[in-house]
């Protein structure tokens, strides 16, 4: 007798297809961080922003009114912190010296276009050596702390004089296409001569001499027809 044979198995039914994972969410932006004084990095809070800004602006008006004594409790106060505040943003004198000093340096430095938005060149100009006054007047309570961390490389060496006279080369151009001032002045010369008011100035006692003696300046920089 003869063996049937085995119908054939049922073919397997095809697995369905897995279904497309999500899209994974964006991560949201990283919060903007800054340097610790250790060197790590943390969130730079608004509130934290504030107060350093305090800092530096207390530091500015208490060095231009005294001497590179000026304690730091004192600017803590002034600026509404306390003095663990103030070393958190700046561990010590020379680092808060350095902060003034850049800000007041980036004031006079970058004044130019807004001056000339302002002012006639030739106006823009003596308002600027205004300016310039003003940052020599915040300089000299930080001088001390200023000489001996450079000296040392504690603090960084600014390019004081080459930002200076691009100021200066933008204000005269100005002046030079208004017809106001000459032509013939290289923007070099001009911050010799703007620096050699000062220093004297700073050192004989006479600040009320400074305003006449830029005064000459100008006059030594307009055109005959200019004011």
């Amino acid at each position: 007798m003869k063996t049937p044979e085995a119908p054939d198995a049922p073919e397997a039914p095809e697995a369905p297809d897995a279904p497309e994972a999500p899209d994974a969410p964006e991560a949201p932006d990283a919060p903007e961080v800054r340097l610790s004084a250790s060197g790590g990095a943390r969130p730079a809070r608004a509130d934290a922003r504030r107060n350093r800004e305090k800092l530096v602006d207390a530091a500015r008006s208490a060095f231009a009114a005294a001497d590179d004594t000026v304690p730091l409790e004192g600017v803590a106060r002034a600026a509404g912190v306390g003095i663990g505040t103030l070393y958190r943003h700046f561990p010590t004198r020379e680092a808060l010296v350095e902060a003034v000093f850049a800000a007041e340096l980036d004031a006079v430095a970058d004044s130019a276009p807004g001056l000339l938005d302002a002012f006639p060149p030739e106006v823009a100009l003596r308002v600027w050596m205004d300016r310039y006054a003003a940052f020599v007047a915040a300089k000299q309570g930080m001088l001390g702390t200023l000489r001996a961390g450079w000296a040392s490389g504690s603090i960084a060496t600014p390019a004081t004089r080459e930002r200076l006279t691009a100021a200066i080369a933008d204000l005269l151009a100005a002046g030079v296409r208004a017809g106001t001032l000459r032509a013939d002045v290289e923007p070099g010369d001009v911050t010799t001569m703007v620096f050699g008011v000062f220093h004297p100035v700073a050192d004989d006692g006479a600040p009320d001499r400074t305003g006449r003696v830029l005064d000459l300046v100008m006059d030594a920089l307009r055109t005959r027809g200019g004011n």
